[in-house]
């Protein structure tokens, strides 16, 4: 079993800082990629960035410049430091990964809860 645990959401003015974590833990061989969506009352779930186990970097464009997203490999954690909250950066945030549970399988991807970041103007 494979079960990633996101902390870190809540109720922030425009302008302010909100640091998002999530941690992998259960059967893991090894994570790929790992990323951050989010999904936002009557809209579709989008990709705000991802890193790759090697540390390169990919963001929405709506978010570059803003937000910046980490890892710590021997933790299988990522981060995600959100500064210069705006209103429409409310939404559900998801964590997700792509993990290998052993050396014969292949990458399958998992979500978190999700944890609610509320930006208030």
């Amino acid at each position: 079993q494979v079960q990633l645990v996101e902390s870190g959401g809540g109720l922030v003015q425009a302008g302010g800082s909100l640091r998002l974590s999530c941690e992998a833990s259960g059967t893991i061989f090894s994570i790929d990629t790992m990323a951050w969506y989010r999904q936002a009352p009557g809209k579709q779930r989008e990709l705000v960035a991802a890193i790759t186990s090697g540390g390169r970097t990919n963001y929405g464009d709506s978010v570059k410049g803003r937000f910046t997203i980490s890892r710590d490999n021997a933790k299988n954690a990522v981060f995600l430091q959100m500064n210069s909250l705006k209103p429409e950066d409310t939404a559900v945030y998801y964590c997700n990964a792509g993990i290998e549970i052993s050396y014969y399988s292949s990458a399958r991807g998992y979500w978190g809860q999700g944890t609610q970041v509320t930006v208030s103007s």
